[in-house]
């Protein structure tokens, strides 16, 4: 972005816009003081700290600029523009929106329970082909970092495909109205954050909000094979076209294969030649026929969408190979877990083929509230001994499935460790770990198992 101080002021309805401002441009916005960059409008947001208190911070990164509730006024620097705003959240917001129309790209909106982060790579992979694409950095996909990828946008930005995250009603419905998409995606509906919703019914509910700002020309795009997805889409006006493994969606996958670094299909709309993806695992599949749809919308070139899949790069942390310090191959996924994405994983982890053992290391999967325990248990259906001889479970909630696993494994190849333990999980099973073997990492981010991977790969990289 590139706008002036005296853009931004008028943009945000700042309470003191008429002053006379320094012309001064702003190259970019942050509200974190540490990672800003010179140029930058500092945006301090009012959460568990207090940005306000990190304004010299932001002036001695290079901040040019910053907004500044009005209820702070006594406090503000006198060293830099002020741009004064009853709530600088809010004013971020509408500063988003102030330049997405200024740029006035098309949009497409990605949400679901699962694979929404590389359905959007992948997405923006192929747009990338024919249009200049900014998409959502890692994981900015709420009410604060939807509207930086939004002001992220260079000038010459053609398409913004952005993410979008939820974990409570009216989220994405203000998200959807925010960018107001021409193209709406729903990746699939699983069981996270259960806990604030109680049932699925209720997640796919919150997901259709994704469409309250679809544009009255949009298209919507959604998995076809989900029975809620489907009764819930009969209500929206917009074109829509669905994708998916049963051959009566628009675009049906068929004749998957998956090995360790790559899964190929066939699509049924370009059935000539299989598609391939760089990735493990049939359930990524459905994200890159999500991708296809919206490159077919885009009227993408078939050839330049197949290539542009075969190399596309995902997000830091999807089920990417590592190598371990001891030779293992280490199958890192530990950003994020739900029941749903683990069994996924699980059953594709158990078909990759092995000279060792396969050994899966589960972190405690949050936000599943009541139900926690017996979805946790529900994975017990993707871990068999002959496949996936050794587990080990960190977090409280993992204890009822290493109960439940006694069952079916020795009680030698089930290693529990609550939370706090994680260490001495660490410590055994580096000491445990043999260069054939295959391990699975896969966990909620607040279980930091980044820390287990740490362990197992730091040395290798020295």
């Amino acid at each position: 972005m590139k706008m002036q101080v005296t853009e931004i002021a008028k943009a945000v309805q700042a309470t003191n816009a008429e002053q006379a401002w320094p012309t001064v441009n702003v190259t970019g916005v942050s509200f974190d003081s540490r990672k800003l960059q010179s140029g930058d409008l500092f945006i301090p947001l009012v959460g568990a700290n207090d940005g306000h208190q990190f304004i010299q911070s932001a002036i001695d990164h290079g901040a040019v600029a910053t907004l500044w509730a009005n209820d702070h006024a006594d406090q503000a620097p006198s060293d830099l523009p002020v741009i004064l705003v009853d709530d600088t959240l809010a004013a971020l917001q509408q500063l988003g929106r102030y330049y997405l129309q200024k740029i006035n790209p098309k949009v497409v909106a990605v949400t679901g329970s699962n694979g929404k982060t590389t359905t959007k790579d992948m997405i923006a992979s192929v747009l990338a082909t024919q249009f200049n694409v900014t998409k959502t950095h890692a994981n900015f996909n709420n009410q604060i970092g939807v509207p930086i990828t939004l002001l992220s946008m260079e000038p010459n930005t053609e398409v913004v495909v952005v993410e979008m995250g939820m974990d409570h009603f009216g989220e994405l419905d203000f998200l959807s109205r925010l960018v107001q998409p021409d193209v709406a995606v729903i990746t699939m509906i699983g069981e996270a954050h259960i806990e604030f919703f109680g049932t699925r019914d209720k997640i796919a509910d919150a997901k259709m909000e994704i469409v309250h700002g679809l544009k009255e020309d949009g298209t919507f795009i959604y998995n076809g094979d989900e029975p809620l997805l489907q009764t819930r889409a009969q209500a929206v006006q917009q074109h829509q076209r669905t994708f998916g493994l049963d051959a009566s969606n628009t675009l049906a996958g068929s004749a998957v294969t998956t090995s360790q670094s790559q899964t190929q299909f066939t699509a049924s709309l370009w059935p000539d030649e299989p598609y391939t993806i760089p990735m493990m695992g049939a359930y990524n599949v459905n994200n890159a026929l999500a991708a296809l749809l919206v490159a077919d919308t885009f009227h993408i070139r078939p050839n330049a969408a197949k290539q542009a899949l075969a190399s596309f790069v995902p997000t830091e942390n999807r089920t990417e190979w590592l190598a371990g310090q001891q030779g293992e191959s280490i199958l890192s996924d530990v950003y994020n877990s739900n029941p749903t994405a683990a069994r996924r994983v699980l059953a594709a982890f158990s078909a990759v083929p092995a000279k060792g053992q396969r050994i899966a290391v589960l972190g405690d999967m949050l936000e599943l509230g009541d139900q926690s325990d017996s979805l946790h248990v529900s994975l017990a259906s993707e871990l068999d001994p002959t496949t996936i001889q050794s587990v080990y479970l960190n977090g409280e909630h993992m204890q009822a499935l290493a109960k439940a696993l006694q069952s079916t494994y020795p009680e030698t190849a089930i290693h529990y460790y609550p939370t706090a333990e994680q260490p001495q999980l660490i410590a055994d099973l580096t000491a445990a770990v043999n260069a054939d073997d295959l391990v699975l990492l896969k966990g909620s981010h607040g279980i930091h198992l980044e820390n287990v991977l740490a362990a197992l790969v730091d040395h290798a990289e020295k």
